[in-house]
């Protein structure tokens, strides 16, 4: 014989718990089936405390099991169940383990014969002490039809506020509501049914105490709207436990009748009549959408968690290897920047520094040419200036091989935060070459006009004729001939002064001459020296270029493999979601279709039942 439909969609149920890793909702599955397949109904009554709860129970059953009256509380759960002979005990046990869910009953050592003149005391539970803070209930045995049918009736404590706990943890086929006909539902009530209806397929509200409110056909037509508008799908019962006690002792079936015992009793056995098809497919479905409504929002959130929270999940390791992929992005532009930035004002400094360096070279020359004649001191002054370009030469190369090093360090700055230290810096660095000082070009001695005796010969005898002619015209007005001892002195002293003038001049010449090939011979050192520390810089730059472009590459080629990697585990991570997402979509229609039609069942591809 095939199973029922209802079982396959449970055990998927359960299979779909356990793959996600829920075993809170595999043991509540498992605990439903349990409770599915025990042929017995069990019926929770539960509502606030003075609504007729235990009264109603006793007209049910008519017998009086439970304790009714002033001081008379209901604090232990009661399970009511068919008995040959009456009895009563208490039990060590949580009612889902034994009474609710059809698992084995409790050993002789958790029970405890309880008389039956102190069920009243045990159900009140001024008994429990005993049993310190460990779960007990009490369990009464009668010998009853209904119960004999297969019916299992718990009483419950009444429900005072909104913690449920209590009553989450019986579970039950059908859950039977007390509400006296008094008064209308209240929004304790209303809120009571809602958390009820979400855990339990079949739920009856009793409208207790009809003989004591006349009105009480008002009242359940208003309970009903109430019902509705709350979108509770209960059932409301109108009932009167006086009429259906007192009809039981005159064997009245008009009182009987008006009590309303009769509709409820019939509604029962229907439920227990159909609770392997109509009631469990109910049950199922309801369960089975409650355990996919829960897993499906685990998903959802795990899904807005990897999208928020960092440092949990395959989508924040993705977004990481994304962000890191970008900084290293931002990093390449800035160590680039840096290096460029830092090569060109290098380059101008460089050239300022030589400029500035050979300036003052110029400037000593100036200074030494305007006293010393290049005719007897050029040697000297050819040394000197070789020594002072050399030392000019090697000061600004110096400078330079420093302030690579620096612009160096300052672009391994940037891989710091990718973990290289030192071990970024490339293991060559510039220095400065031995043969610097053989680059420095010699200057060419110029042409310096020497004052030759001869020179000074027509020199002075040019100069002397002037002073003579001069002279001799004015001792001629004196009777005295052209040449005479004072033309011939004046002569002399005109010759002289001739003579030192053109050496004067002669010398200014020579220093001038000097000057013009110093300043030659400095501006083409500084032109190919400065070109030769361009190259030098652009050659380095070049080469640190490379050299952190390879440091990139080979950080990039890590970090986009990490991409890659948290890509991959990102994407498995969401298919493996979207394939839960399908699978409980897909077993959620199938727990609707439970409490379809058969043609709705038919297209879900489940069987009409067993």
């Amino acid at each position: 014989m095939a199973p029922p439909p209802w079982l396959e969609v449970l055990d998927e149920t359960a299979r779909v718990c356990a793959v996600h890793g829920r075993s809170d909702l595999v043991e509540l599955v498992q605990q439903k089936r349990i409770q599915l397949l025990d042929p017995q109904l069990r019926v929770l009554v539960v509502g606030e405390p003075k609504q007729g709860k235990s009264q109603l129970i006793n007209a049910l059953l008519n017998a009086p099991v439970c304790p009714v009256g002033d001081g008379l509380t209901t604090v232990l759960p009661t399970v009511i169940k068919h008995s040959e002979a009456p009895y009563a005990a208490m039990v060590r046990a949580s009612l889902p383990a034994h009474a609710l869910t059809g698992g084995q009953e409790p050993d002789a050592a958790d029970r405890t014969p309880l008389p039956l003149d102190q069920v009243p005391a045990g159900v009140g539970g001024k008994l429990r002490h005993a049993w310190g803070s460990e779960p007990v209930h009490v369990e009464i045995g009668v010998p009853r039809g209904l119960l004999a049918s297969g019916l299992v009736v718990i009483d419950t404590p009444g429900v005072d506020g909104q913690d449920l706990t209590p009553i989450r943890r019986l579970s039950a086929d059908v859950v039977l509501v007390a509400s006296d006909a008094t008064r209308e539902l209240s929004v304790t009530e209303l809120n009571l049914l809602l958390q009820l209806a979400q855990s339990h397929a079949r739920v009856i509200v009793a409208l207790t105490k009809t003989d004591m409110s006349p009105h009480w056909r008002v009242v359940a037509e208003q309970d009903r709207l109430h019902l509705a508008s709350v979108g509770v799908p209960a059932a409301l019962i109108p009932v009167s436990a006086a009429l259906r006690l007192q009809a039981a002792r005159t064997n009245d079936q008009m009182i009987n009748a008006e009590s309303g015992f009769p509709a409820l009793i019939s509604r029962l056995m229907h439920d227990q009549s159909c609770k392997s098809d109509e009631l469990a497919r109910a049950s199922v479905s309801l369960v089975t959408r409650t355990v996919i409504e829960q897993l499906a929002a685990a998903l959802r959130a795990e899904t807005s968690i990897d999208d928020s929270a960092p440092g949990s999940g395959t989508m924040s390791k993705l977004h990481d290897a994304q962000r890191a992929v970008e900084d290293l992005r931002r990093c390449t532009v800035k160590w680039q920047n840096t290096l460029n930035d830092e090569m060109a004002g290098l380059i101008s400094d460089l050239e300022y520094d030589l400029r500035d360096r050979t300036r003052k070279i110029l400037t000593n020359v100036d200074e030494m040419f305007d006293k010393a004649d290049p005719l007897n001191h050029w040697d000297t002054f050819a040394d000197w200036l070789e020594d002072n370009l050399i030392e000019a030469a090697e000061a600004n190369y110096g400078w330079m091989v420093q302030r690579c090093d620096s612009i160096t360090r300052r672009v391994a700055d940037h891989f710091l935060p990718y973990g290289y230290g030192y071990e970024a810096l490339p293991t060559w660095s510039v220095k400065v070459p031995d043969d610097l000082a053989e680059r420095v070009p010699i200057i060419e001695k110029p042409f310096i006009e020497k004052f030759t005796p001869t020179q000074k010969l027509f020199t002075g005898l040019r100069g002397s004729y002037g002073g003579l002619l001069m002279v001799g015209l004015a001792t001629s007005l004196m009777d005295m001939h052209l040449i005479n001892p004072y033309s011939v002195g004046a002569g002399v002293v005109f010759g002289g002064k001739t003579i030192y003038d053109e050496s004067k001049s002669l010398l200014r010449r020579r220093q001038s001459t000097a000057k013009t090939a110093s300043q030659r011979h400095v501006d083409e050192f500084f032109l190919r020296f400065s070109k030769d520390c361009r190259d030098t810089v652009r050659h380095m730059q070049r080469m640190l270029r490379d050299h952190f472009s390879a440091l990139t590459e080979e950080l990039q080629e890590a970090l986009v493999h990490s991409f890659r990697r948290a890509k991959q585990a990102a994407d498995a991570d969401a298919t493996e979601r979207d394939q839960h997402m399908k699978q409980l979509a897909a077993l959620y229609e199938d727990a609707r279709a439970l409490v379809a039609g058969p043609a709705t069942r038919a297209r879900a591809g489940l069987g009409t039942g067993a």
